[in-house]
């Protein structure tokens, strides 16, 4: 049985493009739905938004992810690939009451936007076009730019509690063979990585839950409304088991902002959107997991993330579901299935 050989790709400026690889395909796939979705959200919270300078931030947001979303589309056209459904004016009403404060708009674009980093980041290292990896580099730029943007107002308006501060170290310190340790005897201070990835998931999961609590009150599908509950539940426990790792060090934690969701009861965004929102940034709970264990050096916290990972695989499950049972869910372009390959 033979092989199947890579194919060694070089770029001659007097050749046309290539054709995309299923990296690049994918990815760009990825960026469209993603930016169709934002784009819906923004455009509604420009109708409600008050503070002149938070106003600014979301019409910056919106810019960007109508020119990512452009740009795929320019792209897939000349690789006569089929442009997602994606989302539409059909997803939005944007006559809808007021759903969120401004103060969780900046809160919920630095959510948004450490997500958008998470799959530029990954993406960039495959991609060998040179269109598709030049446009994935000016969404990372672009991204951290208004990253830049969300911290400058967070921090100007005093909306978010800084990260915590440690000492410095006196000396470099070797570790001992009970280092690993996290539940019972002579259990270490967190260390400074470990700190950082409790505060980035409770930063996170405290937007997350806010957003997942405003969908369970306007949802109008009963089976989409249970499923948000059943999120709100798993982020709301795994928060306050993250909280608590901080505060017995005498470390402050991010605070819950659940405040910030008005009563309105009225939806602004379709079931479809709603529930798609919550796989696709759940989903990348599971990386952020992932990078959480991959720095971490203690049991305790290892089998905490090991539950969180555990109990938002099953909700991406159970939502992905829904979504399907709905003809919701679109799929990302497939390989050739050569098993059932037949002539016709």
């Amino acid at each position: 049985m033979g092989t199947i050989k890579p194919i060694k790709i070089g770029l001659k400026k007097s050749n046309p493009p290539r054709k995309l690889t299923a990296p690049e395909m994918g990815k760009l796939w990825a960026i469209y739905m993603g930016n169709s979705m934002s784009n819906c959200i923004l455009n509604y919270f420009l109708q409600h938004v008050e503070d002149q300078d938070i106003k600014k931030l979301v019409e910056h947001a919106k810019r960007l992810t109508e020119e990512f979303q452009s740009s795929v589309k320019e792209i897939f056209t000349k690789e006569n690939v089929p442009i997602p459904h994606g989302f539409t004016e059909e997803d939005v009403n944007l006559g809808a009451p007021r759903l969120f404060a401004d103060e969780f708009y900046v809160h919920y674009l630095k959510y948004a936007s450490k997500a958008g980093l998470s799959i530029y980041s990954i993406a960039i290292p495959l991609m060998y076009r040179e269109d598709v990896r030049n446009f994935l580099t000016y969404c990372m730029n672009s991204t951290m730019e208004l990253v830049e943007e969300i911290k400058t107002i967070l921090m100007n308006k005093s909306l978010i509690i800084a990260p915590p501060i440690i000492p410095a170290p006196e000396q470099v310190k070797i570790a001992s063979t009970d280092y690993l340790s996290g539940f019972v005897g002579d259990v270490r201070p967190l260390h400074a990585l470990e700190i950082a990835h409790l505060y980035d998931n409770i930063e996170n999961n405290v937007t997350s839950k806010a957003l997942i609590m405003s969908f369970s009150q306007v949802a109008k599908n009963e089976k989409v409304r249970d499923i948000f509950v059943k999120g709100k539940d798993i982020t709301n426990k795994a928060v306050k088991r993250y909280i608590e790792k901080l505060h017995y060090e005498n470390l402050p934690a991010p605070e819950f902002i659940d405040h910030l969701v008005t009563t309105s009861t009225f939806a602004p965004f379709s079931d479809k959107l709603m529930l798609f929102h919550k796989v696709d940034m759940f989903s990348m709970k599971i990386r952020a997991f992932g990078n959480s264990l991959a720095v971490n050096g203690r049991h305790d916290l290892a089998l905490l993330y090991g539950r969180s990972l555990m109990n938002i695989a099953n909700f991406v499950k159970d939502a992905s579901n829904v979504l399907m049972e709905n003809g919701w869910m679109e799929i990302p372009p497939e390989a050739v299935d050569r098993e059932n390959l037949t002539s016709k």
